[in-house]
């Protein structure tokens, strides 16, 4: 049995609930308890199950998944009242990492009040205005959408803040059980920076929740599983064609940036007052601030501010969503560390034909051991054999930077596929297997090791624990304790040293996982988060972690410091360090540089890693990664000098990829940002 979280939420709880059956039993209509049962599915694979109990205007929901060894456990509860507005809600359980979640709402006598990670709140409610949770299920979706749906505009005011709105896409057939039956497929729009896609029935009850890889059905459904991904990848694709239709400013003469400094990599500085013309995709002159522009020249003038060579982010699982707030953050490649090979073609063929708005995209395989806690990505294997294919298939693809081995893995089936990668040309990254230690992943022939934590357990878990789980995060709880001038930490950088293995860190997911507290904006977003749509800095006042004790928080907060110490180690010895975020890029990847001055790096020495010596890295220096003659017309305007202040390159006018120019201005309000700064002034040839 589930209870209400508080007392208060229960009593209005049972009082609306009493209410509402007594109607029913006076009437005649009272029905007994239903139950559905939904299917959670990841690319197609089962994870978990939602399961729904409706006893009158009463709603029970039992959600819980589990992807990669992690997801979240919710028990929620719902009494609505006869408008179809929520009376009293609580979400109670934990998130992906293990956070708890206390949640809780109610109204009453038109006074609604809540409580959630971020604190409470309350309002006096003047108009219909609907709560969005901050940890629900997506049943929550049924609950907006039938209240939208009475609605005269299908919107209407969201509490803490915001607005809701409901926009139908299409009315098709769905194949049930008992045959093809009628569905709705609709996007809400509101909260976050995405809208959520997600298929109603005739009457109106709850089908599905779509994502592209993401799938939540009713059982019975799931064989429309591929169909229903397709269509919110085909809505989502169309939403973003039309802001690329929107934003993309094209150019059919040369362009010449003038009055502006170049970050030039080389020396790490600002160049003399300067002028690049772009013609095409390529930079075709970079001359002195003065040159006279030609008659049939496009001139943008910078006002004195600073061109940096588009950002890499080394560590992404990029998608279509993410794509174009890449590019309005500066970042002009991505290095993908593993996806849906296929999705990710489609992708970077709408990239590359100028369909959509995104980076250049380096690709890894992502090879992964099936166990009970695989991830239900890339290539799974079950054995030596076929670990060795999977290696065979990623060379001939043709396309692959690199092969990625993830945590399933058994650690003696690669010296092999290490052998069969570096034979095709392939270099070689990953996790660490588990039951496996990073050093023998070096002595397997690694060139790079993805995340710090993957490094640092390997010196506190004893032989037998189990990295495929959310151990892999809660054991950073020893790091504290450990010494890091130790016989095996020196030896594991003595191995990164000697045989040239460099280092993945993702230095601000651990900030997040470590430091992040529930009430307070976690670090790193200060200096954008009042831009954010309500939903997203919600979050930011959400813990990753579990902390129930002063001894948990003082003990996360120690292994960010031995995180930090230990990269500053590897930074002395010279250990190669590549920047990326395993958040999707964006916003994240502008902390992720700035992060790195803890260890010592200089602004320069941050940029010019994050570009020409990222581009090198990956084989690509002699095309971009800086501004120089010849090169791809891949770079972005900030208004101040992010050599004197990292800062700077949070507060951009203008990026050109490609020789196409976008301004972060237009484009952040379709995604509810508010913007950072104005639009730069384009003068024509007319002009």
């Amino acid at each position: 049995m589930r209870q209400f979280l508080t007392a208060g939420i229960g009593l209005v709880a049972l009082t609306a609930y009493s209410a509402a059956t007594a109607q029913q039993s006076e009437t005649g209509e009272a029905t007994a308890a239903s139950e559905t049962t939904y299917t959670i599915m990841v690319s197609g694979t089962k994870i978990g199950d939602m399961v729904v109990t409706e006893d009158g205007p009463a709603i029970s929901v039992d959600y819980e998944y589990r992807n990669n060894g992690r997801g979240p456990t919710m028990d929620e509860s719902i009494v609505l009242g006869e408008d179809g507005f929520p009376l009293a809600w609580s979400v109670a359980g934990n998130t992906t990492f293990g956070n708890a979640v206390d949640e809780t709402f109610a109204m009453e006598d038109g006074e609604a009040s809540w409580t959630d990670s971020t604190g409470t709140g309350s309002a006096t409610v003047s108009e219909p205005s609907m709560y969005i949770t901050q940890a629900g299920t997506p049943y929550d979706l049924v609950i907006y959408a039938r209240a939208l749906l009475a609605d005269d505009d299908q919107t209407l005011p969201a509490l803490p803040g915001g607005s809701l709105t409901l926009e139908a896409l299409e009315d098709f057939q769905i194949a049930g059980p008992d045959g093809d039956e009628a569905a709705t497929f609709y996007a809400l729009i509101g909260p976050e920076l995405d809208p959520t896609y997600f298929v109603l029935d005739a009457d109106n009850d709850f089908l599905a929740m779509i994502s592209p890889e993401f799938l939540v059905a009713r059982e019975g459904y799931e064989g429309e599983d591929k169909r229903l991904r397709n269509m919110a990848v085909r809505y989502s694709t169309e939403r973003f064609e039309q802001l690329q239709a929107d934003t993309a400013h094209t150019f059919d003469a040369p362009v010449r940036i003038t009055n502006v400094r170049i970050f030039e990599p080389d020396t790490m500085s600002l160049s003399e007052p300067s002028s690049v013309l772009v013609e095409g995709n390529r930079i075709i002159a970079v001359e002195p601030s003065d040159a006279t522009p030609g008659d049939d020249e496009y001139v943008i003038d910078g006002k004195g501010g600073t061109l940096v060579p588009g950002l890499s982010d080394m560590h992404g699982h990029i998608s279509q969503e993410d794509a174009l707030l890449n590019i309005a953050a500066g970042i002009t490649f991505v290095r993908d560390m593993g996806n849906d090979n296929e999705v990710l073609s489609e992708l970077i063929s709408k990239i590359e034909t100028g369909t959509l708005a995104g980076p250049r995209i380096i690709r890894s395989s992502f090879i992964e051991g099936k166990s009970p806690y695989n991830s239900n990505n890339g290539i799974i294997v079950t054995n030596q054999e076929e670990a060795n294919e999977a290696v065979r298939t990623s060379c001939e693809a043709g396309h692959f930077f690199q092969i990625k081995i993830y945590n399933s893995m058994k650690g003696e089936w690669v010296p092999e596929m290490v052998e069969l990668a570096h034979a095709c040309g392939l270099r070689v990254a990953g996790h660490v297997p588990a039951f496996s230690r990073a050093d023998k992943m070096i002595e397997a022939g690694y060139d790079e090791l993805t995340h710090i934590n993957q490094i640092m357990l390997g010196w506190v878990l004893d032989a037998e624990e189990d990295t495929r789980t959310l151990l892999r995060l809660t054991a950073l709880k020893r790091l504290p304790d450990l010494d890091l001038s130790s016989e095996p930490v020196q030896k594991t950088l003595d191995l990164m040293e000697a045989n040239d293995v460099a280092v993945d860190p993702t230095y601000a997911i651990h900030e997040a996982l470590l430091l992040s507290r529930n009430g307070e904006f976690r670090p790193g977003v200060a200096d954008y988060i009042e831009h954010m749509p309500v939903g997203v800095q919600r979050s930011a006042k959400q813990a990753w972690s579990k902390i129930e004790t002063p001894e948990d928080d003082a003990a996360y907060a120690g292994a960010f410091d031995q995180i930090t110490e230990a990269l500053q180690m590897m930074k002395d010895r010279g250990i190669f360090i590549v920047f990326g975020t395993d958040m999707g890029g964006s916003f994240n990847l502008h902390r992720e540089l700035e992060l790195y001055q803890n260890i010592g790096f200089t602004p320069g020495e941050i940029l010019k890693r994050a570009t020409l010596e990222s581009a090198t890295y990956l084989g690509h220096g002699d095309d971009y990664g800086s501004i120089d003659e010849g090169k791809l017309a891949d770079f972005f305007l900030v208004p101040g000098n992010p050599v004197e202040d990292l800062k700077a390159i949070k507060t951009i006018r203008l990026v050109m990829k490609d020789g196409v120019a976008y301004f972060p201005s237009e484009i952040y309000p379709a995604f509810g940002i508010e913007p950072f700064t104005d639009v730069p002034d384009i003068q024509t040839p007319e002009e």
